[in-house]
């Protein structure tokens, strides 16, 4: 964190140890109360803000910088790689990473092994999306996303293109058509989470998009699949 040390027979220690105890004080448990304001606002002792682009007033030439109030007057402190926020407005956690300042959940990869033994063996849960471009018929199958041997809770679907030629879908499988829901919404925006009672998959299998009220014609559909996936020990 960058924090200053007290030298070899310094006079007036008091004055780079309580330095130090204050970025440690504003850095340690950093929470942005905004990240997408250019310009000052009124601030207390303590707040803390992440400058934006085009920074004016008292933050001008300052992008990017830590913005915290301290004794009525802005300090400035740097980031440093793997500095983690709460920005308060956003409710997220942000990570700086490679120069840049990254929402945390959009780092994480889509399978995370929560559990693993001596052996290998692992407990692994998995977020598995594709995306259906350009429906068409009276039906359409991804490929096979859902994975053999996996534990399913649940496939959810969002229109992102509205789907024409079907008064609404159903999202399932081949031989259980509605498994995920049925009558889903054609307009773009329609969403929903198909929570199942976990269910056992022995082979990689295809989720199916099937038409109600006539065949598809266009559309765009995301699906994501959440489910366990088992590591068995080496």
């Amino acid at each position: 964190m960058k924090l200053p040390l007290i030298a070899a027979a310094q006079a007036q220690k008091h004055v780079t140890h309580n330095e130090a105890l204050a970025r440690l004080d504003a850095l340690a448990h950093l929470c942005f109360l905004d990240r997408d304001l250019a310009a000052p606002p009124p601030a207390a002792d303590g707040d803390t803000y992440l400058v934006a682009a085009g920074a004016t007033g008292d933050w001008s030439g300052r992008d990017g910088a830590i913005a915290h109030v301290r004794d009525g007057a802005w300090q400035f402190l740097e980031a440093v790689e793997g500095l983690t926020a709460h920005v308060v407005d956003e409710d997220v956690f942000v990570v700086f990473t490679g120069g840049a300042w990254r929402v945390y959940a959009a780092l994480l990869a889509p399978v995370a092994t929560l559990a693993q033994g001596g052996f290998g063996s692992a407990v692994r849960f998995a977020t598995l999306e594709t995306q259906l471009s350009g429906l068409a018929g009276p039906h359409a199958d991804t490929e096979p996303i859902i994975p053999d041997r996996a534990v399913v809770f649940g496939v959810s679907t969002r229109t992102v293109a509205t789907v024409t030629g079907a008064a609404s879908y159903d999202c399932g499988l081949a031989g259980e058509t509605s498994k995920f829901g049925g009558s889903l919404g054609v307009a773009a925006g329609s969403s929903n989470a198909g929570v199942i009672g976990p269910t056992a998959f022995y082979a990689d299998t295809a989720v199916r998009l099937t038409a109600n009220g006539g065949s598809f014609t266009g559309g765009a559909v995301r699906i994501a699949v959440h489910c366990f996936l088992p590591g068995v020990p080496g």
